[in-house]
């Protein structure tokens, strides 16, 4: 460990924090309140889509079809109601002829039809007492949206005989993220409060206590300024707001309890605000910018693949993370120099001093409960390295039998009012219309051969019915009605077969199973970039940390089994139902494609962040003493309480996340809390000193050629040597122990 009366931190950034503090200070506070003007209404903003590779087949046919056959894709769609008259009597007809005139002369609105223009039977309900007006909004997301808000309220509602309501992608889409917005703003209303809580258990001052909160924020705000400035180029998610509220609070709570926690303990040991402030930066502050760089790391692999969905993440994770750092490492030390002893004023402990009382009456080290347990592990080493890794890998079980599909309208509260359209449609209409597949010919054709390709797919296994063709120029398009639901297996089975069809014109197919399908492929063939990204990438940056080649292949192995009971949880509640009831969710027997990519790059990137703050200070106890095992209890007795009150923490935010209506954003709150929960309380605590008890002294070894790499240019959190072994003891500082202990 460093010794107190270490010399000041060597470069600019600290230099200037230490010499300029409120100037520093000023400057965050002016930046934060520019990016608070700079964020606004950054949600209104954003898609609620990407799902889909945009350089796909189908999405190639998608976009033909929408150029030259609007009508083939509606994306708006009137549940006309006619009760008990029926949908066939004449006043409910009238009716329904007025209000399809009505919309085709809506600006923006193009392909307006409905059963009482065509008669086509999927267009009216099997009881005779609903039919659809569908027609096609023009435009990207965002003035889709904005055109439905207009015209919506004109149309919903009881007109004369009838009782309309509005269905369709589009209406999906925008409810969909208008409930995201009013979930996040209550996530944030749970969070905030009950963090506040916790950091004061954590640090008795409630001084110190808002310190990590105002970080968070800081963070947060700039984030959405980052977004917002993306949306001036690319296509972002709506998703990805959850993510900032997140890691925004998550991250820059971690960052903060580690800084002001060294500090305090600096203070604790005599030091002068200065030199504290000055050690801190040179070894948490260490810690925390390299725990960024491997959360920022694990978070960029999702930007290898085509989805915007994905890389809208990607964008919202990377901006936060450092974000989140930056203002630990400039703005956190700057309130520091200026707090100095005055971090503990406003002292709660007495609050909590009679729950505390028989337990906190002995005088023991607050840490010692984790140091028992690093010795009963590393004692036992061989049982729970098995015992733990076996639980682990039996809670992951659940995931191999994972069912991969799309997100619709059930994603929605069963009160949304495009939800109940779809259910309506899905199920008392026949053939559940735009739920099929459609057939992109491009090339001339005769009748004739129209007519032979058409009988020849009409005639393949899983086909209900073909329509049309419908042609235009060189171009035609045929609509296939398969037997079973829009995206089940045999209908991705089709959608292979559709496309080996050999055709005298270029064919390319859509719809919902042909996007299922060519997003799966597009995250199979980019997948190893993005595995390869984050193993690589962790390799090197602990490697940089700890000077071993072992320690490296540890954390990627410990890190991967610390995910496995979420990715269970996510097949065993959400794929398959259970606990449905009690959280409030619909399950659809299969998992959206792009949800365990994000949820892993989430939670792995979260992991290596418990992993460096633990390992930082097990490298920086062996670089003083030599000994292997003391390192371990010591990383563990130091980093314990502060790695449990963190994860705690994080996860109440997730939690807060999990309570959306919206299903994917419910399991990626609730996956990645459990992910976080598991990681810090059985892998850092059972697993880590266990394997690393095993391993021994061969823990820190690395072949000369690599020992002189880390010399040179090795992070650590010490005075930097980067080699080691023993070296002259310091006088250790003993910190307080986060009140939340094992």
């Amino acid at each position: 460990m460093s010794e107190v009366n270490s010399p000041p931190a060597r470069g600019g950034a600290p230099r200037f924090i230490t010499a300029r503090p409120r100037l520093a200070l000023l400057l965050g506070l002016v930046i934060t309140a520019l990016a608070v003007f700079a964020g606004s209404g950054v949600a209104d903003r954003m898609g609620s889509g990407g799902w889909e590779d945009p350089d796909s087949t189908s999405a190639y046919a998608t976009k033909a079809l929408e150029r030259e056959f609007p009508a083939s894709q509606p994306n708006l769609l009137l549940l006309v109601d006619s009760g008990r008259a029926g949908v066939d009597d004449p006043a409910v007809a009238a009716e329904a002829r007025r209000l399809a005139e009505r919309l085709a002369a809506e600006p923006g609105v193009v392909g307006v039809g409905s059963y009482w223009q065509t008669g086509s039977p999927a267009l009216r309900a099997e009881d005779g007492r609903e039919a659809l007006i569908a027609a096609r909004i023009e435009g990207d997301e965002k003035s889709r949206g904005e055109t439905l808000e207009r015209m919506g309220p004109a149309f919903r509602g009881t007109h004369g005989p009838v009782e309309v309501t509005i269905g369709g992608p589009v209406a999906v889409q925008h409810e969909m993220q208008t409930i995201i917005q009013e979930d996040l703003l209550r996530a944030e209303l749970i969070a905030l409060p009950v963090t506040l809580v916790l950091l004061v258990m954590v640090f008795g001052s409630a001084v110190a206590a808002l310190l990590p909160l105002g970080i968070g924020i800081v963070a947060i705000l700039g984030t959405n300024a980052v977004l917002r400035g993306l949306t001036e180029f690319t296509d972002v998610s709506v998703f990805a707001m959850n993510l900032t509220t997140a890691l925004g609070l998550g991250l820059a709570i971690d960052y903060a309890l580690f800084v002001v926690r060294r500090f305090r303990e600096e203070l604790a040991g005599g030091a002068g605000t200065g030199a504290a402030v000055a050690t801190t930066l040179r070894t948490a502050g260490r810690t925390v910018l390299f725990s960024a760089l491997t959360v920022a790391v694990s978070l960029a692999a999702m930007l290898v693949f085509p989805q915007y969905f994905l890389r809208s993440f990607a964008y919202a994770g990377i901006a936060v993370v450092l974000l989140a750092a930056a203002a630990a490492l400039i703005l956190l030390p700057a309130a520091l120099l200026l707090l100095g002893h005055r971090v503990n004023a406003l002292d709660l402990r007495p609050l909590f001093a009679r729950r505390k009382g028989k337990a906190g009456g002995t005088g023991e080290d607050p840490g010692a409960g984790w140091a028992r347990t690093a010795t009963l592990v590393m004692r036992r080493a061989p049982l729970f390295a098995v015992g733990t890794a076996a639980g682990l890998v039996l809670l992951g079980l659940p995931f191999m039998g994972v069912k991969f599909g799309t997100a619709d309208d059930r994603q929605l509260p069963s009160s949304a009012e495009s939800r109940i359209v779809q259910e309506h449609i899905r199920d008392g209409f026949p053939g559940s219309p735009g739920g099929g597949l459609e057939v992109l010919a491009e090339g001339r054709a005769t009748a004739a051969q129209y007519a032979e390709y058409r009988d020849r797919i009409a005639g393949l296994p899983g086909v209900l019915r073909v329509d049309g063709p419908v042609t235009s120029g060189t171009y035609a398009y045929f609509s296939v009605q398969p037997e079973g639901e829009a995206v089940a297996q045999d209908t991705q089975r089709l959608v292979g077969e559709l496309r080996g069809q050999k055709a005298p014109f270029t064919t390319s197919v859509t719809g919902s199973a042909a996007v299922l399908v060519d997003s799966k492929d597009a995250i199979a063939d980019r997948l190893p970039w993005a595995a390869g990204t984050i193993v690589v990438a962790t390799l090197l940056l602990v490697f940089l940390l700890t000077g071993s080649v072992l320690i490296p292949v540890q954390a990627v192995v410990l890190n991967a089994l610390s995910l496995t009971a979420m990715f269970g949880a996510m097949v065993w509640v959400f794929q398959d139902g259970h606990l449905s009831g009690l959280l409030g969710f619909t399950p659809t027997g299969d998992i959206e494609t792009t949800l365990p990519v994000l949820m892993f790059c989430v939670a792995f990137g979260l992991s290596m962040d418990y992993g460096v703050f633990l390992l930082s200070r097990i490298k920086e106890e062996y670089d003083t003493t030599g000994d292997h095992e003391q390192a371990v209890r010591f990383g563990l007795r130091r980093t314990g309480g502060l790695i449990t009150a963190a994860a705690v923490i994080l996860a109440v935010v997730m939690v807060a996340i999990g309570t959306s209506r919206v299903t994917n954003t419910k399991m990626l709150g609730l996956g990645v809390a459990l992910a976080v929960v598991m990681d810090a309380m059985v892998v850092r605590s059972l697993l880590v000193p266990a394997v690393m008890r095993l391993t021994g002294r061969a823990t820190w070894w690395a072949p000369a050629p690599l020992r002189a790499l880390h010399a040179r240019f090795g992070l650590s959190e010490g005075d930097g040597e980067g080699t080691p072994g023993p070296a002259p003891a310091a006088t250790p500082v003993r910190e307080p122990e986060p009140a939340i202990r094992r």
